[in-house]
């Protein structure tokens, strides 16, 4: 079979993707609270953090065990160099205690009598139980410590569960602003269209130089250049929201970029986000594994307690099994005289590592102090920039409204015109990227302190720029 050449590869790759961005959208528009829901089921490492979560749950409930006793079932073979074997000289040898003593002529009788009292192999099988009742607070430490692991997996989630929800943000938000940019690239490309138009009349009716009409259409080529490449960035960012929500068909954002006039102090994000910061939860579950190993090595220094058993199941057919008893119980203390495994520097060494963390957790708590700081005071400047822009706005509308009469009356030349269109598209460009700062620095607010659910009420109380709520009214009245 005919291999297929590199370019010819290549050209197909692309054509596919181009087929794919250019595909219509199937599926309705999505609220960011719905992407945020769908993310939330379909996002593989929120999976992995979550079976993370679930293998450190089994891990603790196993050391539940660690109070239970141990019962094994054992067998054992074992095989001497001879039988054992006792004869009368020796047996009359270990009496002891007799009132009378033994006749000599019945003493000599015996000694030629000889018993087995177990043979050359041994075949034995047992119960054995051990149950410990005291081990200096090395189970309870085991048992913390295993804790401390679950609790730190489960803030490892919720870690990632704010990492992915600030994603989604940039993804969601991202489509929104570049939808923006590509209408307002459109109402640039429109206006200097009809400029053309109009510079195209002017010159054959005499009224403007050949310049002036050349301006136009260099203008307008420039307007479609960069409304297409606004085309493709939205393309782009509708192709990694898709992905990131794991969706076959282009998602469509529901919503449209907005701000808040007001937001709740700085103290209220810096409170919560000290109380339920996830990252701070994992430097608590970290002391408790600490202080854990404290005990755990402590416990070292005393004895251990235990009780033990042993249920004979099966034995050899010789005297020593019979004198032997079918069970046994007892109870039995470990007390440790040398230990080598070092649990002086060990208990040290833990003391340490809490004294590590309680560090960390203080440095980690400025720090986040810090960010919260820093992206409140985002969110506000982002407000008020939005807020700022309404004003030139309003002057950019006004001044291209003069700028067109007055190159159609012959008292503005072309490049007034464009100049004009241009401001006034960078206007509406900076209050959209205002926004969009605005949304991302909110929701990373939200994110930090562990508020996502709370979104719905800032949409509510959501307004929009000067220029989103004329554009509605026009839209309606043309409707």
């Amino acid at each position: 079979m005919q291999m297929i050449k590199p370019k010819f590869r290549h050209f197909a790759l692309t054509s596919m993707l181009l087929s794919v961005m250019s595909s219509p959208s199937y599926a309705a528009p999505i609220t960011f609270s719905e992407a945020w829901q769908i993310l939330q089921k379909n996002n593989n490492s929120l999976a992995a953090q979550q079976a993370n979560v679930e293998r450190y749950q089994h891990l603790q409930k196993s050391t539940n065990s660690l109070n239970l006793p141990s019962i094994t079932l054992g067998a054992n073979y074992t095989h001497l160099d001879d039988d054992v074997t006792i004869n009368g000289e020796q047996f009359s040898d270990s009496l002891s205690g007799l009132l009378f003593p033994i006749p000599p002529a019945f003493a000599g009788l015996l000694g030629g009598v000889t018993s087995t009292i177990t043979e050359q192999d041994i075949f034995s099988s047992s119960i054995r139980a051990v149950w410990p009742i005291f081990t200096g607070g090395r189970i309870s430490a085991a048992q913390n410590a295993a804790e401390g692991k679950s609790e730190e997996a489960q803030s490892q989630f919720l870690m990632e569960k704010q990492a992915r929800y600030e994603d989604l943000s940039k993804y969601y938000f991202s489509v929104i602003l570049a939808e923006d940019v590509v209408k307002t690239r459109q109402a640039v490309e429109t206006g200097l269209t009809q400029h053309r138009d109009f510079a195209i009349k002017l010159e054959q009716q005499g009224q403007i130089a050949r310049v002036e009409r050349l301006q136009a259409e260099a203008s307008l080529d420039k307007a479609i250049v960069e409304r297409r490449k606004a085309e493709n960035d939205l393309k782009i960012a509708q192709l990694a929201l898709t992905q990131i929500l794991g969706q076959s068909q282009r998602v469509e954002p529901a919503e449209h970029l907005f701000i808040n006039k007001n937001l709740p102090d700085m103290d209220v994000f810096i409170d919560q986000t000290l109380m339920t910061y996830p990252g701070l939860k994992i430097l608590d579950a970290k002391e408790k594994q600490a202080s854990s190993l404290i005990k755990a090595e402590k416990g070292k220094y005393y004895p251990e307690v235990y009780l033990y058993g042993d249920y004979s199941l099966y034995e050899d057919d010789s005297l020593a099994s019979q004198m032997k008893p079918d069970w046994l119980v007892g109870i039995g203390v470990n007390i440790p005289l040398l230990d080598t495994s070092g649990r002086t520097g060990k208990v040290a060494a833990a003391h340490s590592a809490v004294s590590q963390v309680k560090f960390l957790k203080s440095q980690a708590k400025q720090d986040l102090t810090l960010l919260v700081q820093k992206t409140y005071l985002e969110a506000k400047q982002a407000i008020e920039e939005v807020q700022g822009l309404n004003s030139s706005l309003s002057l950019a509308q006004e001044n291209l409204s003069l700028r067109k009469k007055a190159f159609t009356q012959g008292l503005s030349n072309s490049l007034e015109v464009v100049d004009a269109e241009l401001y006034l598209a960078s206007i509406k460009t900076q209050q959209s990227a205002a926004q969009f700062k605005y949304l991302i620095s909110l929701n990373k607010l939200l994110a930090l302190t562990s508020e996502m659910n709370a979104y719905s009420s800032y949409l509510t109380s959501s307004v929009s720029s000067d220029f989103d709520t004329k554009a509605d009214t026009d839209s309606q009245s043309k409707g």
